[in-house]
């Protein structure tokens, strides 16, 4: 069988696109880049945004198009809370809800599968078969909380973490295929391990993995600002864990922040940034605002945006509030408008660009390390490079070689675009299934 693979959403659902990918490979069957070249097209949908659902809907109609006789799988969020409107849609064979989401390619195919084998990464799946050099990996799913607006905790059901020897097992294994970073994902990250009544078991697992791997690059994902204690940071010493924080605050106004049942505050989340950046140097910290929440008054945005510029973050992800059912906001009174969303979110956007501009300015002239994820381009001087340095920031390069999986120290000279350009120095790290190679 030859399976197209997609998603739409967050990381977590990346990584598990991934997974799925590597377990269709274990039984002996195809995933292939085109939709016309499939039999079977497996979608992991997105329910968090009215714009999410609505791209899932597009993406499954596409490959009814591309191929109509191939068969649609869909799951993730949107085809947990609305089964039957995505069985509606032409081409859908079945509808596979998130608490059944592991045993989705056992229910495709019939065939057994393990948990989890290392043997697809033994005989060549690895760095590259999707296109990448980081390996997304799923520790955690389901969240305890109740954020008003998040449609998640009904989508993804309670918080359940994996056993840390699984997740030594699969990042030691990524390594050994090739890859040169793994990104722990989870709905709830922070909470991983409370479901198992251990409070610190992300720090237990970050210390497990820094000892019994060799990977050289570790990167946390998304992580609630009220999970963390100020010595989670002393982590940092170890430089193989990425220097960039993803802190969602959602709003910089305690009386919204209230309203959204956010479990955190001004005071509590200035404490906890001001101790990160004591303790990691050149640390990227990077948030998620949400604008017109139900009933956020034009001074409860001032203060917000008053807070976020004070918080100086090196990125943000701004998001207008979208209603989805089933969740508190959804019934609350105050709706605010769209042309007032509109104009607070373009407001936030151009704050964004210019404290990534400053936070990019404050690395220039430094030699940070980047894993080089791929060719963009080619010019008679070599091939135009793109990659990442290890606080998540873009970098790009002209290069004699083709440096993809490979992680470089680099010159950082001028900020364009969106992207630091500058110079390969030397080489730091090459994937373990590549000859050693010199810089040029």
């Amino acid at each position: 069988m030859k399976v197209h693979l997609r998603m739409v959403g967050c990381r977590l659902n990346q990584s598990e696109i991934e997974t799925m990918a590597r377990q269709f490979q274990q039984q002996g069957h195809e995933v292939v880049d085109s939709p016309e070249d499939a039999d079977h097209f497996v979608l992991n949908s997105c329910a968090v945004t009215q714009e999410a659902t609505k791209t899932s809907r597009k993406l499954i109609r596409d490959f009814q198009r591309a191929n109509p006789n191939g068969e649609t799988t869909v799951t993730g969020c949107y085809a947990q809370i609305a089964p039957g409107e995505m069985a509606a849609l032409p081409g859908v064979r079945r509808v596979i809800g998130n608490q059944e989401k592991d045993r989705l390619v056992t229910q495709i195919t019939g065939q057994p599968l393990d948990i989890f084998d290392s043997e697809p990464f033994e005989r060549g799946w690895g760095a590259g078969t999707l296109g990448r050099t980081r390996a997304f990996v799923k520790v955690q799913d389901g969240c305890d909380n109740a954020c008003t607006f998040c449609v998640t905790t009904i989508a993804r059901g309670a918080s359940r973490s994996r056993q840390l020897r699984d997740i030594v097992r699969e990042v030691d294994a990524l390594h050994r295929s090739g890859y040169q970073e793994a990104v722990l994902t989870g709905v709830h990250l922070g909470s991983y391990g409370h479901d198992l009544g251990e409070r610190e078991e992300l720090i237990k697992l970050v210390k497990a993995l820094l000892t019994d791997t060799d990977l050289p690059r570790i990167r946390l994902s998304s992580l609630e600002p009220w999970d963390l204690s100020p010595d989670f940071f002393a982590l940092w010493q170890d430089r193989r864990l990425c220097r960039h924080l993803h802190l969602p605050l959602q709003s910089g106004c305690d009386a919204t922040l209230r309203r959204m049942r956010r479990n955190t505050d001004q005071k509590r989340f200035r404490a906890l940034v001001n101790a990160a950046r004591a303790a990691i140097p050149q640390v990227r910290i990077t948030s998620d605002v949400i604008v017109g929440f139900p009933g956020e008054t034009e001074q409860e945005f001032t203060e917000s945006a008053s807070f976020v510029r004070e918080m100086n973050f090196a990125g943000l992800h701004v998001f207008r509030y979208s209603s989805r059912p089933g969740t508190p906001a959804s019934r609350m009174r105050d709706q605010v408008s769209s042309a007032v969303k509109k104009r607070r979110s373009a407001r936030l956007l151009e704050l964004s660009a210019r404290t990534e501009r400053d936070f990019a300015a404050s690395l220039l002239g430094s030699a940070q390390e980047v894993l080089w994820e791929q060719v963009i381009g080619a010019t008679p001087e070599g091939f135009l490079l793109s990659g990442y340095t290890d606080n998540y920031m873009r970098a790009r390069t002209t290069h004699p070689r083709d440096l993809s999986n490979v992680i470089t120290r680099f010159e950082l000279n001028k900020f364009i675009d969106g992207a630091i350009h500058g110079k390969v120095k030397e080489v730091v790290h090459i994937p373990k299934k590549t000859h050693p190679m010199g810089a040029g």
